[in-house]
């Protein structure tokens, strides 16, 4: 089986910044998203709660450069001001042009 290695950005947020994300990873270059309502707990406690909403789970497959984008947006603009986490790891996928590799 061939595969293509590339980039899985997953950020992990309150779903109140669901829209604002979507719109500002695909504004920073990736071609698509998976998104879902996630349960967990953490250094914030355990989420989700009456106060502060669900969490969300936002994966992007794409390249090493747009990944770096966006990893670097988010920790610029969110690191500060929410409990958010976000991570990249290698993945390997079959039809890679799907993902920006050509």
């Amino acid at each position: 089986m061939d595969t293509t290695p590339v980039k899985r950005v997953t950020i992990i947020a309150a779903q109140s910044l669901q829209e604002t994300l979507i719109s500002e990873i695909r504004s920073l270059g990736a071609n698509g998203y998976t998104y879902v309502v996630v349960q967990g707990a953490g250094t914030s406690g355990v989420r989700p709660n009456e106060w502060s909403g669900p969490n969300g789970r936002l994966e992007v497959i794409t390249t090493a450069e747009v990944a770096d984008r966006i990893l670097e947006h988010v920790a610029a603009r969110y690191f500060d001001h929410y409990p958010l986490i976000a991570y990249v790891d290698e993945v390997h996928v079959m039809r890679p042009e799907k993902y920006g590799v050509v």
